[in-house]
C-alpha cells in the first residue's frame, strides 16, 4: 500500500519556492507534508496532496517539471522512541531508507512519517506483519 507523492524540480534561486506556494495557493491547493531538498543549481520539493494526479497536471500547465512518486505513509504514535521502533524493525530487515519526512495532522498523539525504500513492496511487507498502520491515499483527507 503506498501514496503517491508529487516532486517539483525547481531553480535553486530565492524566489521559485514563494512562486510554487503561489500557484498552489490559486488553484486551491492544500499540502499535507513538504520536504525540500537542494543540490547547487536546482532543488526538488516533494509534496504529499490530497490528489496528486490533479495537482501535478496543474504544476505541469503552470511549467513545472514534475514527477510521481510511490511512497509509504505510515501513522506511528507521537511518542518517544516510535519512530527508532520502525527503524529498528526495518534495519534488522535489510530495508535501506532512500529518504524520509514527516507530518502531523489533526488526529492527536499521533504523526505520519512518509518514507521512500528501495523496495516498497517487501516493505510494506515487513510493516503489514508488524501491525503498523500503513496509510493510504484516501485516508490522507481526513488526516
Amino acid at each position: 500500500m503506498t501514496i503517491q507523492q508529487v516532486s517539483i524540480f525547481l531553480e535553486n534561486k530565492p524566489e521559485t519556492l514563494s512562486e510554487l506556494t503561489d500557484v498552489l495557493a490559486k488553484n486551491n491547493i492544500n499540502m499535507r507534508a513538504l520536504s525540500l531538498a537542494d543540490a547547487s543549481d536546482f532543488g526538488i520539493a516533494r509534496i504529499i496532496v490530497d490528489n496528486p494526479d490533479e495537482v501535478a497536471e496543474v504544476l505541469k500547465a503552470n511549467d513545472y517539471i514534475v514527477k510521481s512518486t510511490k511512497v509509504i505513509a505510515i501513522e506511528i504514535p507521537d511518542e518517544s522512541g516510535s519512530l527508532n521502533k520502525i527503524l529498528k524493525l526495518l534495519a534488522e530487515n535489510g530495508r535501506n531508507l532512500e529518504y524520509m519526512y514527516g507530518f502531523t495532522g489533526k488526529k492527536t498523539n499521533t504523526a505520519c512519517m512518509i518514507i521512500r525504500c528501495t523496495d516498497n513492496d517487501a516493505t510494506v511487507e515487513i510493516l503489514q506483519k508488524a501491525n503498523i498502520h500503513l496509510i493510504n491515499q484516501e485516508e490522507l483527507v481526513n488526516i
